[in-house]
């Protein structure tokens, strides 16, 4: 009987375990909006995939041009080895405009996709649109190149953290800027901006004397560049009570109005917990989740 009872209570010490979990995991998502919770780096990746690395590649004719365009208008792309049609992820780093340089992030290595991650020119030494430029540039190149290396043009996603979260939306909602390079932005596999700006970026802003805390959506806002058709966007914030300036609303209202263009995919998600230097990392895991999903070859 003692033993008997003992099997009972491990069945029912089981079954409110279970059903923990699964209340822990149902409370995820709200509305739409995600709290999610930290990915370790080793829990995040898959198995080692071996990569080759390529340094330096300059994304536009630098010809002529100046130090600071000779420095940062270059990318490094580090492609998995043996490895056909793989998708890539353009990342582009943030730093307001004002500073910052490019590097790969290594939450996206051996991901089984090549990873991209392109300078640009900074203000003040450069005035807008000229990062937004080339923004566009280093997207068509890889678009345009990324064959060359084993990869398909039609898996491209476009991602960053802040000011390269702006930059990635607004190259993939305008499609001026690319159509300037030869490229359709909606060719792009996606965009998954991390903590990207909607309204006008400030830096913009403070080009022309406009105060950080004064909202302006012009031609330089992605919000101004909202339609139906752009490619699928993963918009990413940190918590709304830590982020910078306002940076979940502006988010959330950007999706709120692909709502009423009737975009059929666009998702957002707030890392509850998370301050806007903080939400990267657990926004990594659902970055690489996208490209999975989007770029897969049964998608085609």
């Amino acid at each position: 009987m003692r033993c008997l009872r003992g099997l009972k209570m491990q069945r029912l010490l089981w079954i409110v375990c279970c059903f923990v979990i699964s209340a822990v995991l149902s409370a995820g998502t709200v509305c739409g909006q995600t709290a999610a919770i930290p990915v370790p780096a080793a829990a995040a990746s898959t198995a080692a995939v071996q990569e080759v690395l390529h340094s330096g590649l300059p994304y536009r004719d630098l010809t002529g041009l100046d130090a600071e365009a000779q420095e940062r208008c270059r990318l490094d792309l580090v492609v998995p080895e043996g490895q056909r049609d793989f998708a890539t992820v353009i990342w582009f780093h943030g730093g307001g405009l004002t500073k910052g340089r490019r590097a790969i992030p290594p939450q996206l290595r051996g991901q089984g996709f090549a990873v991209a991650a392109a300078g640009y020119r900074l203000s003040p030494s450069v005035k807008a649109p000229v990062y937004i430029e080339d923004a566009a540039a280093a997207v068509a190149w890889v678009v345009k190149n990324i064959g060359r290396y084993g990869g398909s043009a039609k898996r491209v996603v476009v991602s960053g953290h802040s000011a390269g979260g702006y930059l990635a939306l607004m190259v993939g909602l305008d499609r001026t800027w690319l159509q300037a390079e030869g490229v359709s932005a909606d060719s792009l596999a996606g965009l998954v901006p991390f903590s990207g700006q909607a309204i006008t970026h400030f830096t913009i802003r403070g080009e022309l004397g406009i105060s950080d805390k004064q909202p302006v959506i012009d031609r330089y806002a992605p919000l101004f560049h909202v339609r139906s058709d752009c490619p699928p966007i993963v918009l990413i914030t940190g918590d709304r009570s830590q982020e910078l300036l306002g940076r979940y609303e502006e988010n959330a209202y950007l999706w709120r109005m692909f709502q009423e263009v009737q975009h059929p995919d666009v998702v957002l998600h707030e890392l509850q917990g998370f301050d806007h230097g903080k939400m990267a990392e657990p926004a990594f895991p659902l970055l690489t989740r996208f490209v999975k999903r989007t770029t897969g070859k049964s998608q085609e």
